[in-house]
């Protein structure tokens, strides 16, 4: 800090609220300086926990100058978390939202948020209200008592779910809170939930505020570079390598690593497969791009994973999905690479050779030590023959006609057609997901969105509204303009759909594909493959005989006429032959709406039968080992054939 010793007399918040506009993010990438508003806005619900504090500054600086925090409303605390997440993701983590909200239920609202934001590895800043520091009103509303522990409140749920946790009991608190808070908001390493709890006395209360801590500061994303001496010894393992594969995750894009990853693979022939949150590293098209990669990946990346006998990961986490519960790789002479950022993830699988450090400046030296060296030609045959494989599977799922419910493959496929190449499509839950990162043909490392880690339903929404924002900021600095694209079935979309709303409010154009197939689809198949019959997961009405919802009739419920009555502009598509090509035209006229119009819901029917082409892999769920059932007892068996291919990868 600097020498400057003066002091302003304001209450905490207000003080929360000036400081929080002055933080800066400021990021270097190949040469280039980015400097960004860390914090653009603040959504908030308010209550008797925040309404005098943090409500009350808001206001304030609304009066005086509506630019230094833009206020957002939102109509769940949840969602609102969600959207800063869905914003910092296509902002690749350099500004994200704060969340203000009042204490109780407001604040523990916050908490899968949290968990989403922090499973996800996405920055987000949570404000939770708190009960009397003073207890001089004890106990309040809301307010939980345990008498084993009575400084517990409910913000301490929030512990085990933030990266980082604070509770200002003392206005000076703030000091040390904000800056350490921010230190991890910032970490590419550490980031995730950023939990500061304010209780509601402590956020009228006036101090004097020292004029440095109201000062700009800026915030430089940390890069570091990779020891010499580990990328001398990850050269060296490559060039010994006769199967060598990549495994792109999430890391190399918000390293911006995407143009450096092109190039390693095209110098030395060694083909990428990709995570759900590594979508968009390469153009599905692209010579050395395999696609996905594990229990819901390309049979192209799962097939030279079986062999690969070096596996490079990349800005990866490894998640189960991605290693097929650990059957993926069967080379019984495997070794990994595994260059991250996070220490965490860099020594997964008791590799001997992780190398800490930033994706990007990570492959330039690569590939510089790599000069000469390329995979032999009977692996570059495979890489084409297998992409061809999988790509003629694909155009098969897409251009099946079904009638009078088209498969949900059909649909991935009119919305893939009918999007530009810029455009964002968004996903979260459920069995779309699985199915779009198998087979969505993204062509800008900015067009997929599905943060598969937490998977939480409700997401789609509020998250796509989150990427929309960052959509609009980046257009009005002169960047590409793009339609973002909802992707969400029935289930998903019951969860949390209440900020189309908020999108309507603002009048913000979201684009909503919305999947109708009366249960939950993804479970329902998982429940069948592993013996229970799809048990509870169709929406029928209840069988009092038999306490049943797998019999009934389907329930008379119109969710296009739901959204129509929150404000929404709503296209029906009727089921028939013409379905798919009225689809992919409805997406199109969406497009070309005006871009402040308000949202767009696109209501079609599939058929929850009809499956997505298989990955020829396999995802772990334990099967009941003792049954009743037949169809059980034989998918036990299964299951024992599948857990006999799973190897022991250490860490």
């Amino acid at each position: 800090m600097g020498t400057n010793t003066g002091t302003r007399r304001m209450t905490m918040a207000q003080a929360v609220v000036e400081y929080l506009s002055k933080q800066y993010t400021v990021d270097s990438v190949g040469g280039v300086d980015f400097r960004e508003r860390l914090i653009p806005g603040t959504f908030g619900i308010f209550g008797h926990g925040n309404v005098a504090g943090v409500g009350q500054a808001l206001k304030q600086y609304q009066q005086l100058d509506p630019t230094i925090m833009p206020y957002y409303q939102g109509r769940n605390e949840q969602a609102q978390s969600h959207q800063a997440v869905g914003y910092a993701r296509h902002t690749r983590r350099r500004q994200t939202f704060a969340i203000s909200t009042s204490i109780g239920p407001g604040s523990s609202n916050l908490l899968t948020g949290a968990a989403l934001a922090t499973t996800n590895r996405l920055p987000v800043l949570l404000l939770p209200s708190d009960t009397f520091a003073t207890r001089a009103a004890d106990p309040v509303l809301q307010q939980l008592e345990q008498p084993y522990a009575y400084d517990l409140t409910v913000n301490d749920a929030f512990r085990p779910l933030s990266k980082f946790f604070d509770r200002v009991t003392r206005p000076e608190q703030l000091f040390s809170a904000f800056h350490h808070g921010l230190r991890v908001l910032t970490d590419p390493a550490e980031t995730g939930a950023v939990t500061i709890s304010l209780p509601q006395d402590v956020q009228a209360e006036a101090f004097d505020v020292p004029e440095e801590f109201l000062a700009e500061r800026e915030w430089r994303i940390r890069r570091p570079e990779a020891d010499d001496d580990d990328i001398a010894r990850a050269a060296d393992a490559i060039r010994a390598a006769k199967r060598p594969l990549i495994i792109a995750g999430g890391g190399v894009l918000y390293a911006y690593a995407n143009e450096e990853l092109a190039k390693f693979a095209e110098l030395t022939g060694i083909p990428v497969g990709n995570t759900q949150a590594g979508v968009g590293v390469l153009p599905w098209d692209h010579k050395y791009s395999l696609g996905a990669i594990g229990s819901t990946g390309t049979t192209a990346a799962n097939a030279l994973a079986a062999e690969a006998d070096l596996i490079i990961g990349i800005g990866t986490r490894y998640e189960d999905f991605t290693t097929a519960s650990r059957t993926a790789f069967q080379n019984p002479d495997l070794k990994f690479i595994n260059i991250n950022v996070a220490p965490i993830d860099a020594y997964k699988h008791g590799t001997s050779l992780p190398i800490v450090a930033d994706a990007r400046k990570a492959l330039v030296k690569l590939n510089h030590a790599l000069g000469g060296y390329r995979v032999g030609a009977d692996l570059e045959q495979q890489i084409a023959a297998e992409k061809q494989r999988w790509n003629t599977t694909v155009d098969t799922a897409f251009d099946t006609r079904f009638s009078p419910l088209p498969a949900q493959n059909e649909i991935i496929g009119a919305t893939n057609r009918a999007m530009d190449a810029s455009d964002v499509v968004i996903c979260a839950a459920g069995s779309l997901p699985g199915d779009l990162h198998k087979m969505w043909r993204v062509r800008d490392p900015f067009g997929y969105h599905v943060e598969y880690a937490y998977s939480c339903m409700g997401y789609e929404i509020p998250g796509g509204l989150g990427v929309k924002r960052a959509a609009l900021a980046e257009a009005a600095k002169g960047g590409t303009q793009r339609d973002v694209v909802v992707m969400v079935g029935d289930g998903s979309y019951l969860m949390m759909h209440t900020e189309l709303v908020t999108a309507v409010a603002e009048r913000i154009k979201l684009i909503v594909v919305l999947i109708q197939n009366h249960g939950y689809a993804s479970i329902g198949s998982l429940s069948e493959s592993l013996g229970s019959q799809r048990f509870g997961t169709q929406y029928r009405v209840l069988d009092e005989e038999q306490h049943s919802f797998d019999e009934g009739e389907t329930l008379p419920v119109d969710l296009a006429l739901n959204a129509e009555s929150l404000g929404v502009k709503v296209i029906r598509i009727e089921p028939g032959e013409k379905a798919i090509a009225e689809l992919e035209q409805a997406i199109r006229d969406a497009k070309a709406a005006p871009e402040r119009g308000g949202p767009i819901v696109i209501h079609v029917e599939s058929d929850p039968l009809l499956d997505a082409p298989s990955s020829e892999s396999w995802w772990d769920v334990p099967v009941s080992a003792v049954s009743e059932l037949d169809s059980t007892k034989q998918a036990f068996q299964t299951y024992i054939d599948h857990k006999s291919r799973q190897r022991k990868l250490l860490g």
